[in-house]
């Protein structure tokens, strides 16, 4: 008995000695340069989040966190680097709604997300915006879903390639609607917006620091956005959901991943400097420039949500049947 109470206070007096010296470490991490993967080529949106985020941590840490832009396979390259790290707290990743789209797009995957990533914290979202050709006879989402009963198989949208988020809100909206209209895939949106301005196409969805500007100088006409509530930036705009369909939410989002295995104390403060970023006023002020909206979170909070992704955009690509290309 008295050899079992030895061994116990043995092992308590371990217990904090280890957890003292983490509490030191957790203090000076971090100790050396972060490498923060970006599965986006330079430029764009995705890319920009990066950049600032990176800039942000380098500031306030004094240590370098490097963007490593790690483009191709609809981010699974950039994603696959990230997994296979070593969980030290110098690997970071980049995630978006990809992450989700990917576990039904791709049946199999070079790493597991349940098993391979732990998540830190959602950092933005923006909401898209439903744009039509301004010689298309709406004025309303309504409208449009009636012109398309009236024309099965005559309208058209374009996206960004199949598999790609716009190309995801289409096919949503043709289920909900129950309508038809042919789908035309691009690579990129902005060739399928100089089409819509030419009249080559009928419709598109694309965020609000792509077609904004369009919208507002008149060479397209937007009729609703694709939010679960109205953007703080468009709020004239009504959602798809409250235009007739219930339901309807499709919100492109960006968020901050770790390689499974990465001590909670590093992820606890990246989760804290995230917050931290996102709330200053400068960093706010740079989101409302391009129509951003601030979304953090907990570790759970993001990994909730992605769940709840990965079951929504199941439902798309297996009721449409789209392949990657």
């Amino acid at each position: 008995m008295k050899r079992t109470l030895q061994t116990l206070i043995a092992l308590a007096c371990l217990l904090t000695l280890a957890a003292q010296a983490a509490e030191r470490n957790i203090d000076r991490y971090p100790e050396k340069p972060i490498r923060f993967i970006v599965p986006f080529p330079p430029g764009a949106l995705n890319d920009y989040l990066g950049r600032l985020l990176a800039t942000k941590f380098t500031e306030n840490w004094n240590k370098q966190m490097v963007v490593d832009n790690r483009a191709g396979g609809s981010t699974i390259i950039g994603t696959e680097m990230a997994a296979k790290a070593t969980p030290d707290g110098y690997t970071l990743l980049l995630c978006s709604v990809a992450l989700a789209v990917n576990q039904t797009l791709f049946p199999k995957l070079p790493y597991n997300t349940d098993k391979d990533l732990a998540f830190v914290s959602m950092v933005a979202a923006t909401p898209y915006l439903v744009v039509v050709q301004p010689s298309l006879p709406v004025k309303s989402l309504q409208d449009l879903v009636a012109l398309a009963k009236a024309k099965p198989g005559q309208l058209n949208y374009g996206s960004t390639g199949n598999g790609g988020t716009s190309n995801l809100m289409g096919e949503m909206l043709k289920t909900m609607a129950k309508i038809d209209i042919v789908h035309i895939p691009y690579k990129g949106l902005a060739p399928a917006l100089t089409d819509m301005m030419g009249g080559q196409i009928n419709l598109a969805f694309g965020g609000y620091s792509t077609v904004g500007e369009l919208w507002k100088s008149g060479r397209l006409r937007a009729i609703a956005v694709t939010s679960a509530k109205r953007s703080p930036y468009t709020p004239d705009l009504p959602t798809i959901a409250e235009s007739g369909y219930p339901g309807y939410e499709a919100t492109p989002w960006w968020g901050l991943a770790v390689p499974a295995g990465t001590p909670k104390p590093i992820v606890a403060k990246l989760n804290a400097e995230v917050h931290r970023i996102m709330k200053s006023p400068d960093v706010t002020e740079q989101m409302k420039s391009r129509a951003i909206e601030v979304w953090i979170s907990t570790p759970e909070e993001l990994a909730d949500y992605y769940r709840k992704e990965v079951t929504r955009w199941a439902n798309v690509v297996k009721t449409a049947h789209i392949k990657a290309e």
